[in-house]
Order: structure tokens, then C-alpha cells, then sequence
């Protein structure tokens, strides 16, 4: 460095009298030393790429490491380390990557390198410079960020010549940046997981979080400390061994990635779909992913590499590996346990038993195609396989009680002298009743419901309902409930018997003209 050294003291007047505005003459005169050594420093700074601001909030120490040596080993001490920026970066954004632990490596293959303030202040300084404004640093398979577009592309529909407007889905690994793009009809939970499930699958892993920007179908309620996910949606992540993370309201910078992301696909996906017509979802998405496929291996305007290979390269091997099945969606319902010691599900007009300890107790059920599980203060009390045949029980025999129980007031005994004092009929239905089921509670609820006509119609209707309805092979709430609501109990029996039950009228119901 041409002209004088000065101390540490010195130099930081300079600093301060230059962060002023002051010209090099000026303080030159200020400091009574030689013109030509403000000239030196202040070139140094240039070349370090340090304002006086960044230099003026340095410690003694850091400001030592700086300046003590002459400017020629400066440079190359400081060539030699910001050759390895760019490798730094990428290093860090492998999980467990630290400034630390990089300094660490270079301090032992350079002895005379800089100590570690001095490095991380000299990569701090370049990241400022070669990156945006406030730019996060994502490690590789930490986290997924998932959005819908705003704008809306669609397809005809060929039988009707309506648009049919569609949702697009878009899912960014921010450290490489890989996107996955796909169109979907609605924003509803179904169709974002499964989205989310064709979003993985094809990215071939799982990162450890999926943040989302508090989409009604993942986040049931938003807050910036603790926003409650959606059950099913939450539900997704512990299949696939990760959590939802969404993005906290307010913090533009949490989705600024995304965002950025889905300007992106306007311009390199949308603009070229408008060139043509789709007649169905299937082919707007095969147009939208051979897009796609251009658009990961577009090249980065900073140059080395594209979205893909920063993906393969950079972050694939951190993603955790897929080892569970395709994920059903669960459904929640919440049921009283009935006196029967079973819950009723409506949606198939079915019973699943739970222990009878539990009766009168408000309990949730979570179901899926297959399967059915009951939970009492999140503790699961009840599993069974899922049925489908609508009026069936389906019954563990642990959950009911023992024989000798005492069942409220219920009992095959207490509903048998019940129907004894409707008539003879009514008792044989409802003994038949009993007789059909291995466990009695289960006939308990239908034959409450079957003498309860009498109030209705009448004891003598039901009687003669009964009647007429023991000439069916099985006993059941359902069919009383038909004869005497179609008023087939009041018919002449001798037409009954030759003709056969009355079929009532519906206009649903076609003759046999119809067919010919």
C-alpha cells in the first residue's frame, strides 16, 4: 500500500471522516499524514468490496485481521478465499452445513488464511452482494413450498361446448428450485392431496416439511404462532413422514419464492397453452408437463446449470425415500355411542361396535375406503374393516357386554313383554327379530323403533302389519315401517295371498312395454 501505515486508532478516524462525505485531501489533512495513504486505503476497501458503513462496525480485532498486512498479500490472501464462495454456498445448503465447519476445512489447507470473523464477514459481504435483498438460504430437501396459481386455464367440454375453468397446482424445492406444475378442478382438500400425492411421487422423495400459504385445504385455521392443519391434509404428512409447515401470515418473504415461481410459469407454461385448444383435463395436463420438462432444464440467467441439475446434483439425495403405499384419505365424523354399544354412520347406513363401557359418550370416528377406527380423547378404542351392505352390523364380541349385565332397562325379556301386549304377532316378529342377531343389543334399537308404531297407527295396525310381515323370511324395522306407511296391513288377505305383497306406486318404477 503506497504511502504510511497508521494504527488502528487512526484508522478508524479515517473511516469516520470519509463515512462523513469528506474528500481523501480532506482527510488526509485532517489526520496529518500523506495524501497517497488515504488514497491506499480507501482503495483497499474498494477492493475488498467494503463500504465504510459495514468497515466503521468492525471490531479492533477484525479490523486488525484487515489491514496489518501490506496490500499485495491482502489481495491474494482475499482472491484466494472468494474463489471458493460459490462453493461455500452450495455447501451450505446441505443439511448440517456451517460457516464453522467450512472455516474449519480452510483454516487447515491455509495456515495464513484468514481466522473465522474475518471469513464469515468476507462470505456474509459476497452473499449480500451476488444475492436479492434479503434473499433465505434453503437447505436441500428441507422443505417444499406449495401455492394454487391465481389464474385459472381450461378446456372444453366436447359434449356440451362449455369452459370449464381449472385450478393449477405448483410445488418449488427452494435450494434447486425444481417445480412441479399440474392442473387440477378444484382447490378442494381431496384434489390438493392428490396433487400432493402426484407431487412426490414424481420428485421420486419427501423433503421434511411442506410449507403451505394457509390454503383453506391444508390449514384449518391461520395464526402466526400455532395454525391448526387441516385433519386430513395433516394426516397426508404422517403418511409420507413429514409436517406442515405453513407460511406465517403476514411474512411476504416466507412464500416470496413461490410466488416469484408462479410469475414464472405464467410466462414459460401459460403463454404457450393459450396457443391451443384442450378438450379434456387429461390433455391440458400431458400439454402442461411436456412444458414443464423445458422449463426445469431452462438454464439459470447466472449460469451454471438448470433447475433439474441443481435438483439432481444438489438436493434429490436429501430427500427422504417414499416407503409407504398410496395414501387414502381420511375422513372425520363425530357419533354418539348408542345403548347397542355401537355407533351409527350414515353415510352407509351402518353400525360398528364399540366397547359398551363407552355408551352415551360422544366419540371421532376416522374412516377411509377400507378401514374405520373410533377414538375416545384421541385414544383409539375401536377398529374394523369398512362395509358397505347398508342396515349391517358389524360387531366385536369384546365390546359387548356379558350376558348377566344389566343393559339400562333394555333387554330381550323387557321389549318380548312389550310386544306380548300388542298381540301374538307382534311377539313372534319380535322373538324373529332377536333370533336373527348373535349379539340381542344389536336388535335392541329396531324393535324400540317397531313397537313405537303403536303410537302412530295403532296397536291392531301394528298387529296386522306384523302378520302380514311374518311371511318374510327376515325380521327388520325397515319393512313394518313399509307396510304400514303403503297402509298394505289393511288389504284383504285372501288378495294378499293369491296376488302376493302390493308393490307401491313410483315413477321411477316401468312396465314391461317399457323393455319391449
Amino acid at each position: 500500500m503506497a504511502g504510511q501505515r497508521i494504527d488502528i486508532m487512526e484508522l478508524r478516524s479515517l473511516i469516520v471522516l470519509k463515512l462523513k462525505g469528506l474528500s481523501n485531501r480532506k482527510v488526509a489533512d485532517y489526520l496529518k499524514v500523506n495524501r497517497k495513504t488515504v488514497d491506499g486505503y480507501t482503495s483497499r476497501f474498494k477492493a475488498l468490496g467494503l463500504t465504510f458503513q459495514e468497515l466503521i462496525e468492525l471490531d479492533e480485532v477484525a479490523l486488525r485481521d484487515l489491514f496489518t498486512e501490506n496490500s499485495q498479500t491482502e489481495k491474494e490472501r482475499y482472491e484466494l478465499l472468494s474463489k471458493q464462495f460459490p462453493t461455500f454456498q452450495k455447501e451450505l445448503q446441505k443439511p448440517g452445513g456451517t460457516l464453522q465447519e467450512l472455516w474449519k476445512d480452510y483454516f487447515e489447507k491455509n495456515s495464513g488464511g484468514y481466522k473465522y470473523t474475518q471469513f464469515a464477514f468476507h462470505y456474509r459481504n459476497w452473499k449480500n452482494r451476488s444475492s436479492h435483498s434479503g434473499k433465505l438460504i434453503h437447505k436441500a430437501g428441507e422443505k417444499l413450498f406449495i401455492d394454487f396459481c391465481g389464474k385459472k386455464p381450461w378446456y372444453i367440454d366436447r359434449s356440451t361446448g362449455e369452459q370449464i375453468d381449472v385450478e393449477v397446482f405448483i410445488a418449488v424445492l427452494p435450494c434447486s428450485q425444481y417445480t412441479f406444475v399440474m392442473a387440477v378442478p378444484s382447490q378442494k382438500r381431496e384434489d390438493l392431496i392428490g396433487r400432493m400425492e402426484a407431487c412426490l411421487r414424481w420428485m421420486g422423495g419427501v423433503p421434511q416439511a411442506i410449507v403451505s400459504d394457509n390454503l383453506k385445504s391444508a390449514v384449518s385455521k391461520g395464526s402466526k404462532y400455532a395454525p391448526v392443519i387441516n385433519k386430513t391434509f395433516a394426516g397426508f404428512a404422517l403418511h409420507y413422514g413429514c409436517v406442515v409447515d405453513p407460511a406465517r401470515p403476514h411474512h411476504p418473504q416466507d412464500k416470496a419464492l413461490v410466488e416469484r415461481s408462479v410469475e414464472l410459469v405464467y410466462q414459460r407454461i401459460y403463454y404457450h397453452l393459450r396457443k391451443h385448444t384442450y378438450f379434456s383435463l387429461k390433455d391440458l395436463n400431458k400439454a402442461i408437463a411436456e412444458l414443464l420438462e423445458a422449463y426445469n432444464d431452462y438454464l439459470f440467467a447466472h449460469g451454471g446449470g438448470s433447475r433439474r441439475s441443481y435438483f439432481i446434483d444438489l438436493e434429490k439425495q436429501y430427500l427422504q425415500q417414499i416407503t409407504s403405499g398410496p395414501y387414502s384419505i381420511r375422513q372425520y365424523r363425530r357419533a354418539k355411542v348408542q345403548k347397542t354399544a355401537h355407533i351409527y354412520m350414515s353415510e352407509d347406513r351402518n353400525y360398528y361396535s364399540v366397547p359398551y363401557r363407552f355408551t352415551g359418550m360422544h366419540v371421532e370416528v376416522q374412516y377411509n375406503q377400507d378401514k374405520l377406527e373410533v377414538f375416545y380423547n384421541h385414544d383409539r378404542i375401536a377398529s374394523h374393516e369398512r362395509s358397505y351392505k347398508s342396515g349391517h352390523y358389524t360387531t366385536i364380541t369384546d365390546h359387548m357386554p356379558s350376558s348377566h349385565q344389566a343393559y339400562g332397562q333394555w333387554s330381550p325379556e323387557y321389549f318380548q313383554n312389550r310386544a306380548r301386549g300388542t298381540g301374538a304377532c307382534t311377539l313372534a316378529y319380535i322373538e324373529r327379530l332377536f333370533s336373527q342377531y348373535n349379539y340381542p343389543e344389536i336388535a335392541y334399537k329396531q324393535s324400540q323403533g317397531i313397537l313405537s308404531f303403536e303410537k302412530t297407527y295403532s296397536k291392531e295396525r301394528l298387529e296386522a302389519a306384523c302378520k302380514r310381515a311374518l311371511e318374510h323370511h327376515k325380521a327388520s324395522y325397515r319393512t313394518i315401517e313399509m307396510i304400514l306407511k303403503n297402509n298394505l296391513d289393511t288389504m284383504d288377505q285372501e288378495y294378499e295371498v293369491q296376488s302376493g305383497p302390493a308393490i307401491p306406486e313410483h315413477s321411477n318404477i316401468r312396465g314391461a312395454s317399457h323393455y319391449q
